[in-house]
């Protein structure tokens, strides 16, 4: 019992000093606080993270998790007194000004708590000393009566004040810093939206830059291979018809290479059309592409696929390259023996989780290592955040690997 009220009581009485020392630097600070903070943005940037700090510190001793806080202070110019008293953070910081008015009664209140047994002890063995020099409970000890019944009800109160007084103020106090400083409902949803627009303004930075690179890579491939074949076989075929007459078998065999020409030409097209939009999705549908790609993997692969539902043309894209992709840097980089793929519906989006039993290590990175590794891993992300999309890496150095992505249907 006695053990109990002190560690409840030291712990309040710890927690309404600190309080007492926070607020007399506040309002040590007060002054130029309020001559200077109207002028100093900087004044205005430090209530509101004074005020953070108290609202965590109240919500660790509650117990309790801390929330959101507050919104940092609105950037405004030096002096513009308008947009301080429209800043809700700054107004929420400003009952950080009523910490000065209670900080003596709970300073009071917990140095009774922790002096008072003490001290009753002292009076009661040492008035002898000095009569009428310490006193119990407010009175002066002349006698051994006044020290034998005062010093046991100090103690007596003491405890009580320690036990249970000292907390229950310590939990008021921190109550109302939590409530008082926490962002209000507004502030709450417009951080939201923001934190939402800057995420869309990441992803649609990202799917322009994934995009301008396809672009690049679409052109380069056909410039390189169909293009050089399409030119190939236009000399071939002009060769072939100024030797027509004079070397009918040359002209021959001449056509004949052009048609290997046209042949090898059009399987690039297709390679190139393939990175556009798989055929094979609208052939066979997500579950039938994603099933063959399982199938044509040299590791085994245990598929599981649950019901998909109907899937936008995009989601679908999305979701073939990450499995594509992912196979292909199993197969390349992981040492795996084996690979789950898992693919299902949830509410309105579409699930999808590849793991393998690898050495794991995989990182996303916009460059390839030396190994070649991380460029296609960063290369997925932006495909799936193109689309608003969630992709999770989890590859610690001894594995396995595990690629979770969550990708929106609505």
């Amino acid at each position: 019992m006695f053990t109990k009220i002190l560690s409840r009581g030291g712990r309040a009485s710890a927690y309404l000093a600190r309080r007492y020392v926070r607020a007399l630097l506040l309002l040590l600070a007060l002054p130029n606080g309020l001559l200077l903070g109207w002028l100093i943005p900087a004044f205005t940037g430090a209530l509101v993270k004074l005020a953070n700090s108290e609202r965590v510190r109240a919500a660790k001793y509650l117990g309790i998790p801390a929330g959101p806080p507050l919104p940092p202070a609105a950037p405004r110019r030096p002096g513009d007194v308008v947009a301080l008293f429209r800043d809700k953070s700054f107004k929420r910081s400003l009952w950080l000004l009523l910490m000065p008015l209670v900080m003596i009664p709970e300073l009071v209140v917990a140095v009774i708590g922790v002096v008072g047994v003490p001290a009753a002890i002292a009076g009661m063995l040492l008035w002898q000393t000095a009569p009428g020099d310490f006193a119990l409970m407010g009175v002066d000890v002349n006698n051994w009566f006044e020290a034998l019944t005062n010093g046991p009800a100090q103690i007596v109160t003491s405890l009580a004040v320690l036990g249970w007084g000292t907390p229950a103020l310590a939990r008021l106090h921190a109550g109302l810093a939590h409530g008082l400083l926490s962002p209000s409902e507004d502030q709450l949803e417009t951080a939201r939206l923001e934190q939402r627009v800057e995420e869309l303004t990441k992803s649609r930075a990202g799917a322009v830059d994934s995009h301008g690179a396809e672009l690049r890579r679409i052109e380069r491939d056909l410039h390189d291979g169909t293009q050089a074949q399409l030119v190939s076989l236009a000399m071939r075929i002009g060769i072939a018809k100024q030797t027509m007459a004079e070397d009918p078998e040359k002209a021959a065999k001449l056509l004949d290479d052009a048609r290997d020409g046209a042949e090898q030409a059009m399987n690039e097209l297709r390679g190139v059309l393939r990175t556009m939009y798989p055929p094979i999705l609208a052939d066979r549908g997500l579950a039938g592409a994603v099933s063959a790609l399982c199938a044509r993997c040299p590791l085994p692969v245990d598929l599981r696929l649950g019901e998909l539902g109907q899937v936008p043309a995009a989601v679908e894209a999305a979701a073939y390259f990450v499995v594509a992709e992912s196979l292909t840097n199993i197969t390349k980089h992981s040492a795996a023996g084996h690979v789950d793929v898992l693919m299902e519906r949830r509410d309105a989006d579409l699930y999808l989780t590849i793991t393998d039993d690898g050495i794991g290590g995989a990182r996303v990175n916009e460059q390839s290592d030396l190994l070649g590794r991380g460029s296609g891993l960063h290369g997925m992300l932006s495909r799936v955040q193109a689309i608003d999309g969630q992709l999770e890496l989890r590859s610690p150095i001894g594995g396995p690997t595990n690629v979770e992505v969550i990708l929106p249907c609505g």
